[in-house]
């Protein structure tokens, strides 16, 4: 159980253990009709952490960091992970596709 609203928690989370050059955590909740309004989130994040790694490392590094959040509230996630230098050459993550359905309020 978190003790703080969902995304406050994923930033403090964030900011507190990867030396960050930009973070972006959206509520992406309202675009998928669920019963919460914390379930969906999308992450944007340039770290010097991940220089080196590749992308399957990145995510996992994400994950351990929020697993309690991944075991509770936050049903998907969706990860943009970036060097600096990888960010300043693209400055904008892709856009979130729309949702295809699947919402628990259909049962």
């Amino acid at each position: 159980m978190l003790n703080q609203p969902t995304d406050s928690y994923i930033e403090q989370q964030l900011k507190d253990n990867l030396p960050l050059t930009h973070l972006q955590v959206i509520n992406e909740s309202h675009m998928h009709g669920t019963p919460t309004d914390d379930s969906h989130f999308k992450i944007v994040i340039a770290s010097e952490a991940f220089a080196g790694k590749r992308l399957l490392q990145r995510h996992r590094t994400i994950n351990k960091l929020l697993s309690d959040a991944l075991a509770g509230p936050v049903h998907a996630l969706a990860l943009h992970t970036y060097t600096p230098d990888e960010w300043q050459q693209l400055a904008q993550a892709p856009e979130s596709p729309a949702c295809r359905g699947g919402s628990k309020l259909d049962n």
